[in-house]
């Protein structure tokens, strides 16, 4: 443990070290096991310094833990030195053999902060605790933490400081996960034992470079002079690229318009080597979206969609189609943007299609600018959506990351979840089915300033699939999908990341 960490912690091992301690003014208590610090325990942490002068952490001591599930959580003083190296945690207090009562009555907190979840509660540790508190006039507190969506890193330091930090807190996670970077690398050389059918809406995206003149003298409107648009494959269409990219063999099936957009995706993914199967609806055009930008800075988003379902007619060759199909696959990714293609229908024949070939699922549902509720993707491998998204199927605004995590888990049944943050990374869970317990691990964003963060999902998803439809586990596969997402967003537009640069870019964290 670092010397200016180990003067925070206090090992409590019976009533007599409680007796050496003493009050201090305006101290605020948190309590928790605390077995993996992730960005929604730092939002919870950090809330409750701000309601007082001094904030101290009590940590579940071993003795707390089943036997049985002992082995999968870290060391009492392991998990005390990740609480201890958050600078604005003032106290760590591991409770070992002694109660969380016993802890009040002798430093007396102003407030005890607790999560949301807990705020009913019938546990006998957390009554006690209330207990000890109501009889010197303490106050519990239940808050989850600030819900945000972006970060104020780059507020605190400069790129190549936050970089060369995240790039360690990567490493620190695959140490605590046993993965080392050659394992990583010998993962990606299986990609091509990898059999994927990537289903969902297609959509053609068009960047257009502007150069800004200035402001329009008749009203506020900004100004600006097309120089230059190129179209990409975007929606479902670039996971399949990207997976082709990583090397295994990649089906893309979508329905799209009558019209040029169409071709565009055909002739782009067939050049990349994909196996396309477009089904044409005349109902409905190719979605396609106009991003206008000045330098890397996007101003605006222009929309051509319809968004009504399939026909039964087009339904009945989507179904057909993804029946001709499974029996060559392994692994079957939906990437639903909510645009109609991923019906009721079409789900329900795919889960009963992936059940009966034993058939992996990976789902991911996007709900930037539409409404669409992840929750209905029920019994898959992976469910991918970011916070915004869990907290939507949910709806719940209030509780901590873990609770939304896990309560999705058990409403979709889904046996592994990843939850993005944003510009905070993701947090992967995984539920060992012989007891339940749910492992967990956070995986930092790579790149602070990244050009375009529009289909990073896309990239964490397919190399998070690639892996997983080649043995690798959850945690292993995250860990690939990190480094992908961080190739992804330093390219402006959908561009496929290739094995050989997935490859480099982990060879370059070995020099960290």
């Amino acid at each position: 443990m670092h010397e200016s960490n180990i003067k925070k912690v206090f090992l409590i091992g019976d009533r007599g070290k409680i007796e050496l301690l003493s009050k201090e003014e305006e101290l605020i208590l948190c309590y928790g096991h605390f077995n993996v610090i992730h960005p929604g325990h730092i939002r919870f942490l950090q809330y409750a310094k701000s309601l007082g002068k001094k904030l101290a952490v009590a940590i579940f001591g071993d003795h707390y833990l089943q036997e049985s599930q002992r082995s999968k959580y870290f060391s009492q003083l392991e998990r005390a030195e990740g609480v201890a190296s958050l600078h604005f945690v003032d106290k760590v207090y591991v409770l070992n053999q002694i109660e969380l009562d016993a802890l009040i009555e002798k430093v007396e907190p102003a407030k005890l902060v607790l999560g949301k979840e807990f705020e009913n509660t019938h546990r006998k540790d957390l009554t006690d605790a209330i207990y000890a508190l109501d009889a010197y006039g303490g106050k519990v507190v239940y808050h989850a933490g600030e819900v945000h969506y972006a970060s104020a890193d780059l507020l605190h330091g400069s790129q190549q400081d936050l970089e060369l930090e995240r790039r360690l807190l990567f490493l620190q996670a695959c140490q605590r996960q046993g993965i080392s970077l050659s394992q990583l690398i010998a993962r990606i050389g299986q990609f091509s034992k990898s059999r994927i059918l990537v289903i969902g809406d297609t959509i053609v995206d068009q960047y257009v470079a502007c150069d800004a003149i200035g402001m329009s003298a008749e009203a506020p409107v900004l100004v600006v002079r097309e120089l230059e648009s190129k179209e990409f494959v975007g929606g479902a269409g670039i996971v399949a690229a990207h997976l082709k990219a990583l090397g295994t063999k990649s089906f893309f099936l979508s329905v799209v318009g009558n019209d040029a957009n169409a071709d565009i995706v055909r002739r782009d993914l067939e050049i990349q080597g994909v196996n396309v199967h477009l089904i044409q609806d005349d109902t409905r055009p190719t979605t396609f979206k106009i991003r206008y930008m000045v330098e890397n800075q996007k101003l605006f988003r222009v929309s051509r969609l319809k968004e009504h379902s399939l026909s039964k007619s087009i339904e009945d060759k989507v179904i057909e189609k993804i029946n001709q199909l499974a029996s060559d696959v392994d692994g079957i990714l939906i990437s639903d943007f909510v645009y109609g293609v991923i019906t009721e229908r079409i789900l329900y024949e795919i889960q009963k299609l992936a059940k009966k070939k034993n058939i992996r699922l990976f789902g991911d549902l996007q709900c930037s600018s539409q409404v669409g509720n992840v929750a209905k993707f029920k019994n898959f491998d992976i469910l991918c959506p970011t916070e915004r998204e869990a907290r939507i199927a949910l709806s719940n605004q209030q509780d901590g990351v873990e609770q939304i995590a896990n309560t999705l888990m058990a409403i979709t049944q889904s046996k592994n979840l990843v939850i993005k943050l944003g510009a905070e990374g993701f947090i992967s869970y995984n539920k060992d089915l012989t007891d339940n317990f749910i492992r967990r691990e956070h995986f930092p964003a790579l790149v602070t300033n990244p050009i375009d963060v529009a289909g990073a999902g896309d990239s964490l998803l397919a190399a998070i699939a690639a892996s997983m439809c080649c043995g690798g586990n959850l945690m292993e596969s995250s860990a690939l999908g990190a480094c992908m997402a961080a190739l992804a967003v330093q390219t402006v537009g959908n561009n496929p990341v290739s094995h050989q640069k997935l490859e480099s870019f982990i060879k370059s964290l070995e020099r960290t």
